[in-house]
């Protein structure tokens, strides 16, 4: 087996993040935690206390500057987690001794009051062993004084940096863009249907449901639009195309329109080039020769994306593009009917 490259080492296990952001985030947590021990160092009664900040703030500064989408990571998680958790383990500690009991069960009901009050933050359990340590000695003042203010500072430092960064935080959803009209169709997901998935699994994602819809959104336009640039006019074309001379009587090109139902026919020259189009539109005109009323025509290659046809039948009018070869001689015709048979396929 060769061995991983160095490189490989190196790379995010969180979607999304770059080595920019996360030497940044490195930036920004030297910052606010510096920011937030030294303030909280000066206000310490104990001029001795030069370092007035509680562990779990590195826990939380991860976060904040690592992570600021997580919902875990917003201001009330962070400074009600913290602040929760802290007090939790002074009550616990105020009834009960140090133990591996006390220390289960600040923790463990730290948890449950976090998840109930919507303030969950993974550093929470930290401060909860934070408080608890305190001891029964300390008061009942130690989850705001130093914890809360800790947390309070930290958020603020979170808040300016990422303004410099250039990353919203607090956090809030990009707004959902205005549904095509494609999106309407039943194949498309809903937020009960993301809902169930995700219950389904069983599992629970640090992603907000908003953002996880966003994001399916996006991955479900990117992948349309791959899988229709994949389609070839070749792919999509009616290999049997009706064709008039440009020396032909009109009254051969309506016939043609009229038998054949079309509404557009390829006008050709004497060498079988494709030099023109005719519909009923111009067949008004008196005319000698088709080719005296013929208008341009819209072509493409085989190999040219279908999708690129698209602009044309909305922004030029045009409702049938003709394949040609490498000679210009036609190879086939891709109309807007063949474009709606894609689609509904699409909803088999």
């Amino acid at each position: 087996m060769p061995a991983p490259s160095r490189f490989t080492l190196f790379h995010p296990i969180l979607a999304g993040a770059t080595l920019r952001d996360r030497l940044l985030a490195s930036l920004g947590a030297l910052v606010g935690i510096g920011l937030t021990a030294l303030v909280t160092g000066l206000a310490a009664k104990d001029s001795a206390a030069l370092l007035w900040i509680v562990p779990p703030m590195g826990a939380s500064a991860v976060l904040l500057f690592a992570v600021p989408a997580s919902p875990m990571a917003q201001p009330w998680p962070t400074i009600g987690g913290n602040v929760v958790s802290a007090f939790i383990g002074v009550v616990i500690a105020h009834f009960l001794p140090l133990s591996a009991l006390s220390a289960a069960l600040a923790v463990g009901v730290a948890i449950a009051v976090m998840s109930l009050l919507r303030c969950l933050h993974p550093p929470g359990g930290a401060a909860a062993l934070v408080g608890l340590f305190a001891g029964a000695s300390s008061s009942y003042a130690f989850p705001l004084l130093p914890v809360g203010v800790n947390a309070a500072l930290l958020v603020a430092s979170a808040w300016a940096y990422h303004r410099v960064s250039g990353h919203a935080y607090p956090h809030r959803p990009a707004a959902p863009v205005a549904p095509r009209p494609a999106e309407a169709l039943p194949w498309t997901f809903s937020r009960d249907d993301i809902a169930q998935a995700v219950e389904e699994l069983g599992d629970t994602f640090d992603i907000s449901p908003q953002d996880l819809e966003n994001i399916l959104n996006t991955v479900k336009q990117r992948a349309l639009v791959r899988a229709y640039r994949q389609l070839t006019c070749r792919d999509l074309m009616t290999a049997d195309v009706v064709a008039v001379q440009a020396s032909a009587p009109p009254e051969e090109a309506r016939s043609l329109l009229v038998a054949r139902d079309v509404r557009r026919l390829p006008v050709l020259d004497d060498s079988g080039r494709v030099v023109g189009a005719v519909g009923l539109r111009e067949l008004v005109r008196p005319a000698g020769t088709v080719g005296a009323i013929m208008t341009p025509a819209s072509t493409a290659r085989p190999q040219d994306p279908a999708i690129d046809l698209l602009g044309r039948y909305a922004q030029q009018r045009v409702h049938a593009v003709f394949v040609v070869d490498d000679e210009g001689r036609p190879a086939g015709v891709v109309t807007e009917a063949d474009w709606l048979a894609v689609l509904t396929r699409s909803l088999d």
